[in-house]
């Protein structure tokens, strides 16, 4: 390919076609697959063409850089293709290396990355499986945080040296969450809640979607992480050993977990970073002192929002992610993690209308799902919440690591650092011990 440096081998359209389809024949992607979008909000058709034919026409139009003959091919090289050259490309590299690699996928991700992983879920369920897999290379297609966090959970061998390497496809895919809580911050709050003598009994926890320092600091003082599928275990285990919580860094989270079990809103205080003191003066009466996060996504989920649909379409059900704000959640019908939010899609009867405050990947998907079952899937914001950071891994990211370690190169290794290792590492023992 002209200005790329990179070779095209003999032979590898064809063979690359016949590994796509021998993968998508054992039923890891179907033909409707092909037939989705790069925009999340949209879906186009080639007519007229058939699955295998639109797939060998597309690798015909565009020449692709190859692997062969010892050529190092950037990034660079591969987002100039579109997304739909990546296809026969990634399956070939997955067939090569076979058990060796395993790929994670978030529930948030664009449906042109997530068809080719062996697992999706929210960040627990992903957790689990980065725990107990065992695969040489675990290529992460979520954000940094969760490639941390699999880091952490790796396989390590008797000198507690890891067996395996993390992959992050795009090291800009970051959290804007996690962000908003830096370690130095939190080492602050934590001694001016020392100065005001209610350090004694606080339990520092912090969702997954923290940094591993965060984590560490959780676990070194006694606390753990959780997800939204477990914080109110964490929260009843916390109570448990002392007498307040320190809640990092979602506020919203916080809080309606902490309403749903019987907190006021008044016991529950947000502590400002940027603010003197945090913005609290005392915070005796606290039994959970909130970290000022949240996600720029749920965030955008309004109580006015819940409103409307149920004017337009009576009989809805609006079902949320507890990372929504309050007021979203106490007019919701169901709260729960994106998991538990699938779950209630699929527990509802035939003909049952939903409004769901999530990323709109997972709520396309939905929609897609259950179109046959005469279930009508909405999103409760009819702009869509698009996960912007989870959405910068696309197929030319997914098959540019993949390419690299058929190469024998490993790119974008997420690694912790072994001082922040060990205490992040039992904070997150602590969580899967507590369950989902």
């Amino acid at each position: 390919m002209p200005g790329t440096g990179c070779n095209i081998p003999v032979g590898w359209a064809a063979k690359a076609e016949e590994s796509f389809s021998r993968w998508c024949a054992a039923g890891e992607s179907t033909a409707t697959d092909l037939e989705l979008s790069t925009s999340p909000f949209r879906r186009e058709k080639r007519p007229g063409l058939k699955a295998e034919n639109r797939l060998v026409s597309v690798i015909e139009e565009v020449p692709v850089p190859g692997i062969a003959g010892g050529q190092q091919c950037s990034l660079e090289d591969y987002l100039q293709l579109p997304d739909h050259t990546m296809d026969a490309r990634i399956a070939a590299a997955r067939e090569k290396l076979g058990e060796r690699v395993v790929v994670l996928g978030h529930h948030y991700q664009r449906d042109e990355v997530i068809r080719f992983a062996d697992a999706t879920g929210d960040s627990y369920k992903l957790s689990k499986v980065a725990a107990e897999t065992r695969a040489e290379y675990i290529v992460f297609c979520g954000v940094h945080f969760m490639a941390e966090s699999a880091d952490l959970l790796g396989r390590v061998d008797a000198d507690e040296r890891p067996l395996q390497q993390v992959i992050l496809p795009d090291l800009n895919a970051g959290c804007s969450m996690a962000d908003m809580a830096e370690i130095s911050q939190v080492e602050a709050c934590w001694e001016a809640l020392e100065a005001q003598g209610l350090a004694e009994g606080l339990i520092p926890l912090t969702y997954m979607n923290s940094s591993a320092a965060i984590k560490a600091f959780c676990g070194e003082r006694g606390g753990l992480v959780c997800t939204s599928s477990n914080a109110r275990q964490a929260f009843e285990w916390a109570l448990a050993q002392g007498q307040r919580i320190l809640f990092l860094p979602d506020q919203h989270l916080g809080r309606n977990t902490g309403f749903a079990m019987g907190f006021g809103l008044e016991e529950m205080p947000v502590w400002d970073p940027w603010a003197l003191a945090g913005g609290l003066s005392r915070a005796e009466s606290a039994k959970i002192v909130l970290w000022k996060g949240h996600c720029s996504v749920h965030q955008r989920f309004l109580p006015s929002q819940v409103d409307e649909m149920r004017a337009k379409y009576p009989g809805i059900q609006v079902i949320v992610h507890p990372e929504c704000r309050w007021e979203v959640c106490q007019k919701a019908d169901g709260v729960g993690s994106t998991e538990r939010l699938i779950q209630l899609v699929e527990q509802g009867p035939a003909g049952t209308t939903f409004a769901i405050g999530t990323e709109i990947h997972l709520v396309n998907r939905l929609a897609k799902r259950f179109k046959a079952e005469g279930k009508k899937i909405l999103t409760l914001d009819a702009a869509g919440c698009l996960c912007t950071t989870m959405y910068r891994i696309s197929p030319q990211h997914l098959a540019w690591a993949l390419e690299s370690l058929v190469d024998g190169r490993v790119v974008n290794h997420i690694q912790v650092k072994e001082r922040v290792k060990r205490w992040a590492r039992v904070a997150l023992d602590r969580m899967l011990e507590l369950g989902a």
